[in-house]
């Protein structure tokens, strides 16, 4: 795993609530933060983060910055890849986060 997608799981660890029931398994090459058996965030590549956003929570993701995610010619729907930029400093990181999460809350547990 390359030094960026580390140092972005480290501080995604960092920021999610110590009482949530987050594992993490190794997928797309990083370490990706699962909540109650869905995927919340992945650190990808390049200091690139995909997040789950959900079908509704598109538009918002993408007026933010966000990206389609695709994986070779497959859009993967309800997810966006938000570049390093984008959550650079804590706060931002820290709102594609919760973001992601808000969404998750809502699907069945796994």
């Amino acid at each position: 795993m390359s030094l960026a997608r580390e140092e972005l799981a480290d501080r995604v660890r960092d920021l999610l609530p110590p009482n949530a029931m987050v594992r993490e398994k190794r997928m797309f090459g990083g370490i990706a933060f699962i909540l109650n058996g869905n995927m919340l965030v992945c650190p990808v590549k390049d200091g690139s983060m995909m997040v789950r956003v959900g079908k509704e929570g598109m538009t918002e993701a993408l007026e933010h910055g966000a990206e389609q995610m695709t994986m070779g010619e497959r859009t993967m729907a309800g997810f966006v890849i938000v570049t390093g930029d984008m959550v650079e400093d804590e706060d931002s990181l820290a709102a594609w986060i919760d973001r992601a999460r808000r969404f998750v809350e809502t699907l069945p547990a796994q």
